[in-house]
């Protein structure tokens, strides 16, 4: 399946006070064929980026909007499959895609804003 393209580098997706720490949001970057569904992690000060796609079934990981982390917020939790991630690096370290990681996405956080960073095209 070919992925749409992320936007360019420098490209701001929201601030950064709009996401708690530790906490999570989802965005659409795009709409119609050429959306793509990322969503953002914030924790202990800094921010990872991810597709919103499981890496087992292609499903996206929220079952309710901003819903990415398990209960104690430590791990990226997949809704449909309880799958369990590592935050820092994406690694599925429980469920049914073990080994796999989430495919991330560059950010970086400039003035105070989490913007698309510098970054290699995405696998697909």
């Amino acid at each position: 399946m070919r992925k749409p393209a992320l936007p360019a580098p420098g490209t701001p997706l929201c601030a950064l006070d709009e996401i708690d720490d530790t906490g999570a949001k989802g965005l659409t970057l795009g709409n119609g064929t050429s959306s793509l569904n990322i969503f953002l992690v914030r924790r202990n000060g800094a921010v990872y980026a991810y597709l919103n796609l499981c890496p087992h079934a292609a499903t996206r990981l929220d079952n309710w909007p901003d819903r990415f982390l398990t209960q104690d917020e430590s791990q990226i939790l997949c809704g449909n499959h309880a799958a369990l991630f590592r935050i820092e690096d994406g690694l599925c370290t429980s469920g049914p895609c073990v080994g796999k990681q989430l495919e991330a996405v560059p950010v970086e956080v400039v003035e105070g804003v989490v913007q698309i960073a510098g970054y290699p095209p995405l696998r697909g």
